[in-house]
C-alpha cells in the first residue's frame, strides 16, 4: 500500500510539473498574441498585424556587439553579422546561418545583429525568437484556425532571427510552415538569420529543398574561443563589475575554462559570488575550486603554463 501511495505521489508530482510548464508556455504564447491584432485586408481576409510596428520579440539590449569580442573563432561570423545589421536593404548573405556547439556565443551574436539593426533602422520589423517559441506559436495558430494569419505575420517581417532550429527535427509540420516562410522572405529579399548546433546538411529531418535554401546564403561556424578571446571577455566583465582580479588568475581561468563562452562566464560569476559573500580575494586557489565544478581541470598544466609564460618574458 505504501509503495502505491509513493508511486501515486511521484506521478502526481510529475503531472504537476508538466501542468506548470504547460501553463507557462500557454501564457507566454498569449503574451505574444496580445501584441498582435486581427485586421482585414482589401479582400476582407483576416490577417495578423503587430500592434506596434517596431515590436521586437525577446531582443536583449545587453547582448550587443559592444560586448561580443572578436577572436579567431568568431571573426568571420561577427564581421558578416555587423555587415548585415548595417545594411538597410538585404543584399548579401541571405539566409545567414551560424552553427556551433552549445555555449559558443551564437545566441549573443544573432541578438547583437537584431539590436544593431533596430538602432540604425527603427522602422524595421525585427523578430527574434527561439525555435521552441516559434513552434508554440505555430501550434497555437493551428488550434485557433489562424494559420494564414501566422504565415502572413512571419512573411511580412523585415528581419527574421530564430535560434536553435535543430529543435524542429521532430516537428515536420512546423518545418513545412517554416519552408513557406523562408521561400517567401528570400523571394522578397528579407533577411533571415538562424542558428543551429550543426551544419545544415546534418540537420535531421530537414528536407532537401529547405537545406538548399539554408545553404544558399552564408553558413559560418563559431568555434571554441581562443585564449586571447577568453582573456578579453574576462577583463571586460571585471571592468563592468569593478572587480579586481590579477592577471595571473585571469590567464589561469582563461586557459582552464575555455570550452565555451558560457562555461567561462559561469566560472566568472561563481568567482564573483564567492568573493562577494566571503569578502575574500580571488586567487588561484579559489579559481581551482570553482573551475572543478564546471570543467575537468588539469591541476599541473595550467599553473605551469602561466609560470613558463612569465619566464619567457
Amino acid at each position: 500500500m505504501e509503495t502505491m501511495q509513493n508511486g501515486h505521489s511521484e506521478i502526481s508530482k510529475k503531472n504537476a510539473e508538466e501542468l506548470e510548464e504547460a501553463i507557462f508556455l500557454i501564457n507566454r504564447v498569449k503574451d505574444i498574441l496580445e501584441k498582435y491584432k486581427v485586421i482585414e485586408d482589401e479582400k476582407n481576409t483576416p490577417i495578423l498585424e503587430a500592434v506596434n510596428p517596431t515590436f521586437n520579440l525577446e531582443l536583449n539590449h545587453n547582448k550587443s556587439f559592444q560586448n561580443f569580442f572578436e577572436g579567431k573563432s568568431n571573426k568571420l561570423a561577427r564581421s558578416v553579422g555587423i555587415s548585415i545589421a548595417e545594411q538597410k536593404e538585404t543584399k548579401n548573405f541571405n539566409p545567414f546561418l551560424i552553427y556551433g556547439t552549445s555555449g559558443c556565443g551564437k545566441s549573443h551574436l544573432i541578438n547583437a545583429i537584431g539590436v544593431r539593426a533596430k538602432e540604425l533602422f527603427p522602422d524595421k520589423l525585427v523578430v527574434y525568437l527561439n525555435a521552441h517559441l516559434f513552434l508554440m506559436h505555430y501550434t497555437d495558430a493551428r488550434k485557433r484556425n489562424l494559420y494564414n494569419e501566422f504565415l502572413h505575420f512571419y512573411q511580412s517581417v523585415d528581419m527574421l532571427i530564430i535560434d536553435d532550429i535543430q529543435e524542429w527535427k521532430d516537428a515536420p509540420n512546423t518545418l513545412k510552415a517554416f519552408y513557406q516562410i523562408v521561400s517567401h522572405l528570400i523571394h522578397h529579399e528579407k533577411q533571415i538569420i538562424l542558428t543551429s548546433d550543426r551544419p545544415p546538411v546534418n540537420l535531421k529531418n530537414f528536407n532537401k529543398n529547405l537545406v538548399t535554401h539554408l545553404t544558399g546564403g552564408l553558413v559560418a561556424e563559431l568555434e571554441k574561443p581562443d585564449l586571447q578571446l577568453c582573456i578579453d571577455i574576462l577583463n571586460d566583465r571585471c571592468h563592468r563589475d569593478s572587480m579586481k582580479i590579477s592577471k595571473e588568475v585571469i590567464e589561469f581561468v582563461a586557459m582552464s575554462a575555455n570550452d565555451s563562452v558560457s562555461s567561462l562566464e559561469s566560472v566568472y560569476n561563481s568567482l564573483k559570488a564567492y568573493s562577494t559573500v566571503n569578502n575574500s580575494k580571488i586567487d588561484i586557489r579559489l579559481a581551482k575550486r570553482v573551475i572543478k565544478r564546471f570543467v575537468k581541470l588539469d591541476e599541473k598544466k595550467a599553473p605551469k603554463s602561466i609560470k613558463e609564460k612569465k619566464k619567457d618574458k
